[in-house]
């Protein structure tokens, strides 16, 4: 079974490399940006699995970045907000977005992998 692609999109370089870590240790390919504009190009030339995205980030947040991609087309694989922004009209935000999960930092490696996995599965 080849495994799955995942985009890990974070402006906070220790939490990149933290999930990175993670995901890669759990069987995963894993592709990072650290900001909403570099994801929107990774996203516009390559196809992932998964992405997992902030929400503040300096410059496009993560709203902005799955709003840009509709507006161009591009098309956007299942998606999993991490985020610090916890009040309910962001989670209703999120889902709005088509969020399959929308996860609150911190979370535990188990939350985050088992979000992914069903996501992934939808």
């Amino acid at each position: 079974m080849d495994s799955k692609r995942i985009l890990i999109v974070d402006d906070e370089p220790d939490t990149l490399g933290l999930i990175e870590l993670t995901l890669e240790t759990a069987g995963y390919q894993v592709t990072t940006a650290g900001s909403g504009d570099q994801a929107v190009g990774l996203l516009e030339n390559d196809s992932f699995d998964l992405l997992l995205l902030d929400i503040m980030m300096p410059g496009m947040t993560g709203f902005q970045v799955i709003e840009t991609l509709r507006e161009r087309n591009v098309d956007i694989p299942p998606l999993v907000f991490l985020t610090a922004k916890n009040r309910e009209e962001d989670i209703e935000m999120g889902k709005r977005l088509g969020a399959a999960a929308y996860l609150k930092k911190p979370t535990t490696r188990g939350d985050l992998l088992d979000s992914i996995q069903t996501a992934l599965e939808k």
